[in-house]
């Protein structure tokens, strides 16, 4: 990793990583399915139809694939996101404050869907946040003080 240069980073960044963002990050002019689909675009593959689907139909976002960011709610928008987390089949989820921007009935639909995934496609899901409620249902969980490990718990 420390010898790939910039775009070589940027590459595997994209098939190895997914990002989840607290802001959601979706382009504005892209539909649903447009801002799922990025990653692989950006990748220069196809998009696997049947993956997008069944990602799409998981997240509940079947009537709502050619809506526009702004056209959604923000727990909509959160879960466009995880759909764009998704698509590449990362090995690794970083999640910064997924729930951060949504009431309670939405952050807990959206841990639902982050631990469905995570035991569905066998990725590491990392999730930073700062509510105790929600670090609790990690199965092991490190707590950071002062730029430092303060604790490192295993259920």
């Amino acid at each position: 990793m420390y010898s790939l240069n910039n775009n070589d980073l940027a590459i595997f960044r994209r098939r190895n990583v997914g990002l989840i963002y607290q802001f959601y990050n979706l382009i504005p002019i892209l539909n649903v399915e447009e801002n799922i689909s990025l990653p692989v675009l950006l990748d220069g593959k196809k998009v696997d139809e049947v993956r997008l689907k069944e990602i799409i139909k998981t997240l509940g976002l079947e009537q709502r694939v050619k809506h526009l960011p702004n056209e959604l709610s923000g727990g909509q928008q959160q879960r466009v996101s995880i759909g764009r987390s998704l698509i590449s089949n990362p090995a690794i989820i970083l999640a910064d404050e997924p729930t951060g921007n949504l009431d309670s009935k939405n952050s807990e639909e959206i841990l639902e869907l982050l631990k469905y995934s995570n035991k569905k496609y066998h990725q590491t899901l990392i999730m930073i946040t700062h509510d105790l409620n929600i670090a609790r249902e990690a199965d092991r969980m490190i707590k950071i003080q002062d730029g430092k490990i303060f604790s490192d718990e295993r259920k």
